[in-house]
Formats: C-alpha cells, sequence, structure tokens
C-alpha cells in the first residue's frame, strides 16, 4: 500500500471533513471516502446506537438493510463494535464462506446479500461513544491488515469530525433558541407592560408549571403573540 498517497489523501479528507455544512453532510463525506481509502471495501456505513438503532449514511442500500440484520438477531461485529459491549475496539468477518461462531446467525443471513467480509470499528473520542464505522466488501478475504490499519486511521479522524460537528450543531441551536427566547420575551414586555426579569419568569414559569420545554413556550409566543391560556 502506498502509506504516503494515503497520508496525503487522509490529509484532504480531514480538512473537507471540517468544512461539511452539517452533521449528516460530514457523515456522508466519512463513509464515501471508505471505498477511496480503504482497500478492498464496496461500501460503508455508520451504526448508532443510543436511545434507538439507527444506521446513517449508508453508501448502499443493502448496507442499511444488513445493520437491520443485525438488530433483529442482536448479534453481528458492527453491532458489537457500536455497542462496545466487548471491550474490543476493530470488529471483522475475514470470509463469509467459513462463517464465525460469534455470530452464525447473522453471518448465514448475511451471506444472501453476497457480503464476502466485513469490518467494524468503534467511533470514540476521550468523552463519548458514537457508533461504529463498518466497512464491507463482496470478496471474501478482501480486508488485509493494511486494509484494517487504514480503517483505524480513517476512524479516528471521522470521530473527531463527527464530535465537532455535533458540537457545532449544538452551539447553533443553543443561539437560535437563545435568539427564540429574546424575542418572546420582548412580545410580553411590550404587549404586559412589564421588565426582562418578569418576561423571562412567566416563560419559565409556564413551562416548569404546563412540562414543556423553555425554547418551546418561547416558540409557542412568537408564534401566537402571548402565552398559551391554560
Amino acid at each position: 500500500m502506498d502509506w504516503q498517497g494515503f497520508a496525503e489523501r487522509i490529509g484532504v479528507m480531514a480538512h473537507d471533513l471540517l468544512e461539511q455544512p452539517s452533521v449528516d453532510a460530514t457523515l456522508r463525506r466519512i463513509t464515501g471516502s471508505a471505498a477511496e481509502l480503504v482497500a478492498g471495501c464496496d461500501a460503508a456505513g455508520i451504526l448508532v446506537l443510543s436511545a434507538e438503532f439507527v444506521s446513517l449514511a449508508p453508501t448502499e442500500p443493502w448496507v442499511a438493510e444488513l445493520d437491520q440484520l443485525q438488530r433483529k438477531l442482536v448479534q453481528g461485529p458492527c453491532f458489537d463494535a457500536a455497542r462496545h459491549s466487548t471491550g474490543e475496539r476493530v470488529l471483522r468477518i475475514a470470509d463469509f464462506t467459513e462463517g464465525e461462531p460469534r455470530w452464525a446467525d447473522f453471518v448465514s443471513e448475511a451471506r444472501k446479500w453476497g457480503v464476502g467480509s466485513m469490518m467494524g470499528f468503534l467511533l470514540y473520542t476521550e468523552d463519548e461513544d458514537f457508533g461504529a464505522l463498518n466497512f464491507y466488501s463482496r470478496r471474501p478475504g478482501a480486508f488485509t491488515e493494511e486494509s484494517e490499519r487504514a480503517g483505524v486511521i480513517l476512524a479516528s479522524h471521522a470521530a473527531v469530525a463527527l464530535s465537532a460537528a455535533r458540537t457545532h450543531a449544538q452551539m447553533e441551536q443553543a443561539l437560535a433558541t437563545r435568539h427564540q427566547i429574546g424575542q418572546a420575551m420582548g412580545i410580553l414586555m411590550a404587549r404586559h407592560n412589564i421588565v426582562e426579569n418578569e418576561a423571562f419568569n412567566r416563560l419559565r414559569g409556564y413551562s416548569q408549571n404546563n412540562n414543556v420545554k423553555l425554547r418551546e413556550v418561547a416558540l409557542l409566543v412568537c408564534e401566537q403573540g402571548a402565552l398559551p391560556q391554560p
């Protein structure tokens, strides 16, 4: 493998990831880079296990189908990588024609989709786990030790970029919420001839008494011109 060329392409990708306009775009750029950078890779996707099971940015429709299969069977290398239940950072099935005792049911079903081999890499930073970046090949034995090293490097860059994208998205949402609350306070101040603190207390009081998030209360005020009647 041309590691010098790989390093140059990783550098370009890393810079490009930070310029993506959204979390979704970052995810698509990550999975789209897999076939370019990892030898043997035919398709890729990201599997997230948090409150729910989500397949993100698959480069081929059958990637999402395989993720759902792992969910249905509650087994598979990418499922285990995303759960981080085994302590392993990399999980592989080198050859689907030979089977794999840990995931026998999954391997048997996945062969019907024409999968020959696969790898799953945990996406994580020091602060949090995101899920697993998964690579698939139609050919048995397609992923070599070099493929695995390349996958680890790509997953590391992907985790950092994803963390940055999510932080940026959260900051944008926080700023938008703050702006909306400010608008709602201005409406209440003008409507009821009250000061800023009183306007905020009314928003907060409605939020607490009705178990509605503060930003949702602010949105209602901006839309209706007043606090909703209980």
